[in-house]
């Protein structure tokens, strides 16, 4: 597996605030991720995990500290937004494919008009990534026409094709069957090992063990634990976090 680059900051988030009206949903979030890190964030529903992701590439937008993705504060700047999203591609829990175009068309329609490239390029990157995810024989297909684990795989070929440096994962497993999941999480597996810098929410500790460089662990808006795998699923040092392990882990 391709070792982080610790020296450089993909993402850097510091002292940042969310509020959802009265309700503070972030509160204080202090996190670095360096360039070819992997960090999978958990924690109990409602904890502000998804918010926290979703803010990293302006999804949501954040109401105090600063949040710099490879150099670039995310402000309300709509051109520092696009060039921030061209560097972090995201899959969501549910897919979000357009079910009206195929899957070529899918993963054709971001290049062609976000990065002006020919259609040309834009199928042959598709392709690309396609084969990537051991999807492409299902190309000329509707999202529909796939099970579920093959709509989450062709999300990420998707990602994938506008050339992310970041890739940021909101809980991609969790509107799965069971036997669904372990195609997506070998995918993700695949990306970790080629060294893409990951943030991955999601309550599969089994892929946290395997692939993550840090869990981070978060309760009630607020970050309350960062370990080494290892070192959080064996001496959680955090009551809360001791709590969720005891209820997912038997």
């Amino acid at each position: 597996m391709t070792e982080p680059n610790l020296t450089e900051a993909a993402v850097q988030l510091s002292d940042v605030q969310k509020w959802y009206g009265a309700f503070h949903v972030l509160k204080d979030i202090n996190l670095t991720v360096r360039l070819g890190e992997r960090i999978v964030v958990c924690g109990p529903s409602g904890s502000g995990k998804s918010t926290m992701i979703r803010c990293i590439n302006r999804l949501e937008e954040h109401h105090g500290g600063s949040i710099v993705i490879n150099g670039t504060e995310l402000i309300g700047n709509l051109k520092q937004i696009d060039a921030v999203r061209r560097d972090v591609g995201m899959v969501f829990q549910h897919f979000n494919l357009f079910p009206h175009l195929t899957v070529l068309e899918n993963c054709t329609l971001a290049q062609i008009y976000a990065k002006k490239s020919s259609l040309v390029d834009a199928q042959a990157q598709a392709m690309k990534y396609l084969t990537r995810v051991k999807i492409a024989d299902q190309a000329q297909k509707f999202p529909g026409q796939l099970s579920g684990g093959q709509q989450q795989r062709v999300a990420i070929a998707r990602a994938l094709c506008m050339s992310p440096k970041i890739m940021l994962f909101d809980e991609p497993t969790s509107s799965l069957d069971p036997e669904m999941v372990k195609e997506v999480l070998d995918t993700m597996v695949g990306l970790a090992e080629e060294g893409m810098t990951m943030i991955v929410v999601t309550h599969e500790m089994g892929f946290a063990r395997m692939v993550a460089d840090r869990v981070v662990f978060m309760d009630e808006g607020r970050i309350v634990e960062v370990a080494t795998p290892s070192a959080f699923f064996k001496n959680p040092t955090h009551e809360r976090a001791k709590n969720f392990l005891s209820q997912i882990i038997h």
